[in-house]
């Protein structure tokens, strides 16, 4: 495939993955307290051998603390995406290849937090880390951060590839890291290499396969499609 057919299947995607949202009346956020209440279910339940860096509930992130609404470091998705997101795992397993989560539900109050550190201009601590060629104050407006995310439907999650053998894990090089806010992370970013751009492009059919939409400006983002509850926000807390 062309680099021209390449964006222009990404573009197609994105749109497909922004259209129910764009359709959709305001989301709500569901009364429920507790995530069983919902059926969000923690990944490791049905696939115990996935890897996991629950960035949020720790301080390697771009707040470089813990996040509100993150009290253990679980990946909790809706039953029908955690099933999916399962057969991808299996998938993989037959290629030496396996998944790493980096987040998944996200409580609406730890996207509240995001906002309220976003605006907090004079927090720059993390800046060289994931954001060190883009000012601050574009963070919301360039679509880094959004006030309102659909992690908290419970049908997105963040994740990578790795490569396992006896020895353990190692992740794929995706030629930026996590949440990196700069063009780079772009899917089809133009500045990366052949083997980094091969690497995004094997999550890509993986996640695809099962059903998975990704958003083109970050390679690690993923969305389920159809949404189980495209209306529904959730603010329980991960624990």
């Amino acid at each position: 495939m062309s680099a021209r057919a390449r964006r222009i299947a990404w573009v197609l995607l994105a749109l497909l993955a922004l259209a129910p949202a764009l359709a959709q009346a305001p989301v709500t956020i569901s009364p429920a307290t507790d995530a069983a209440q919902v059926d969000l279910v923690d990944v490791a339940t049905l696939m115990p051998q996935v890897q996991r860096d629950i960035r949020y509930a720790g301080s390697d992130n771009f707040i470089g603390a813990p996040v509100d609404g993150y009290q253990a470091p679980k990946c909790l998705l809706l039953r029908p995406v955690a099933r999916a997101l399962a057969q991808v795992q299996a998938d993989l397993r037959a290629q030496g290849l396996g998944l790493k989560l980096f987040d998944c539900y996200r409580p609406v109050r730890a996207v509240q937090a995001f906002v309220r550190w976003a605006d907090d201009l004079s927090d720059q601590k993390m800046k060289a880390e994931f954001y060190p060629a883009l000012d601050k104050a574009r963070i919301i407006p360039d679509g880094y951060v959004a006030p309102v995310s659909g992690h908290s439907r419970g049908a997105t999650v963040d994740l990578t590839l790795v490569r396992c053998t006896d020895g353990g894990c190692d992740a794929l090089d995706m030629g930026t890291p996590f949440d990196f806010f700069d063009p780079r992370a772009h899917t089809d970013a133009a500045d990366i290499t052949a083997a980094q751009r091969e690497n995004r492009s094997l999550l890509l059919q993986a996640m695809a396969r099962r059903g998975f939409v990704n958003y083109p400006r970050e390679w690690w983002h993923y969305t389920f499609q159809p949404e189980p509850t495209p209306r529904l926000a959730y603010d329980v807390p991960v624990r």
